[in-house]
């Protein structure tokens, strides 16, 4: 009499490894990490039978190679241990991770060879950034630029007044540019108007044809080569410089000092006062935004290029003129005031 076999649960393997792939999986046919209950129960049965049926057989074991043909008895199928069968289940996906990793190497060895001929060709061009350190680095390097300018030096200078040696060495160089024809133009600090020393460069210098303005605030050092060459700070300790070759840079360097000038105010020595009403209020308006902000009177001198007595004198004047008994009073009052509307 023929056993009547009842067909098993319907797996639902397939169904679990799809809803990963949905999920984000790769997608790569790999089956679910956990196999569903009715596959356990169909291999425990064949285990235990012998054989199975083929059409009681759910694919994912046939897939997992648990499960083969019964030679012996056709339409049958036995158990495989799971040791044996992950030699044939297993194989195909050696292969295609052998075979990803010899593509993997090909890569690496082709882009390799990109890499050594990037690097060539980088090599033969001059830096963009160059660190400068050393005074006399510096100078060597600022003595190549400017026997290299053929058009123009913009310079932007600040901190107040400079020392008469370093004004002296400019002066020599500033006028040999001049000679040849060299636009220059120079930005100082509103302070620089009450520093005999300064002025009297900035008369000899504007006379052979350079071009001087100040502003109340200079935000940092820069000196700009026609619009190839540039040369900023590279931090705040001294006698280190970055030398900026990049376009880009130079060129936003250039068009920053641009905008600068066209805020500053002409220095000409040859008229009277120097100190006008805008650098006047320049000045007052600059102290009085640092004050606002919480500044101190040496961060303040620091930053306008002025001595901190001076800005202690600024202070007390504004106080009486607001009646402030505090620093912090002080500042409620400027920004209540309308003195810095405008």
């Amino acid at each position: 009499m023929k056993d009547d076999h009842s067909s098993p649960p319907a797996c639902d393997c397939r169904e679990s490894s799809a809803a990963g792939t949905a999920r984000g999986g790769a997608g790569t046919g790999a089956g679910p990490e956990h196999p569903c209950e009715s596959a356990l129960a169909t291999y425990r049965r064949a285990l235990v039978a012998g054989s199975l049926p083929q059409d009681e057989v759910a694919g994912c074991l046939r897939d997992l190679h648990l499960m083969v043909a019964d030679r012996g008895s056709p339409g049958f199928m036995i158990p495989v241990p799971p040791e044996t069968a992950s030699y044939t289940a297993l194989a195909p996906l050696r292969e295609e991770l052998l075979e990803r990793r010899r593509a993997l190497r090909a890569t690496r060895a082709a882009l390799s060879v990109f890499e050594t001929l990037y690097a060539d060709v980088r090599r033969s061009e001059q830096p963009a950034l160059t660190r400068l350190s050393g005074e006399a680095v510096i100078s060597r390097a600022l003595e190549a630029g400017v026997g290299g300018c053929r058009e123009q030096v913009r310079t932007a200078q600040p901190g107040g007044s400079r020392p008469a040696r370093v004004l002296q060495e400019a002066l020599t160089r500033d006028l040999s540019n001049l000679r040849r024809g060299i636009r220059q133009r120079t930005i100082y600090q509103h302070t620089v108007r009450s520093d005999r020393t300064t002025l009297a460069y900035i008369e000899q210098v504007t006379a052979a044809g350079a071009e001087v303005r100040t502003l109340a605030e200079v935000v940092d050092r820069v000196i700009v080569f026609d619009r190839d060459l540039a040369f900023v700070p590279f931090s705040d300790e001294p006698h280190h410089a970055l030398r900026v070759q990049h376009p880009s840079l130079v060129r936003f360097l250039a068009r920053a000092f641009d905008e600068a000038w066209a805020r500053a105010v002409p220095v000409r020595p040859e008229r009277a006062p120097l100190r006008t009403p805008v650098v006047t209020s320049d000045l007052q308006r600059a102290i009085l935004r640092a004050v606002v902000n919480g500044e101190t009177d040496a961060s303040i001198a620091r930053r306008i290029g002025m001595s901190r007595r001076s800005v202690a004198e600024h202070m007390r004047k504004v106080s009486e003129q607001l009646g402030s008994t505090s620093r912090a009073q002080l500042g409620y009052l400027v920004a209540t005031s309308g003195l810095l509307d405008g």
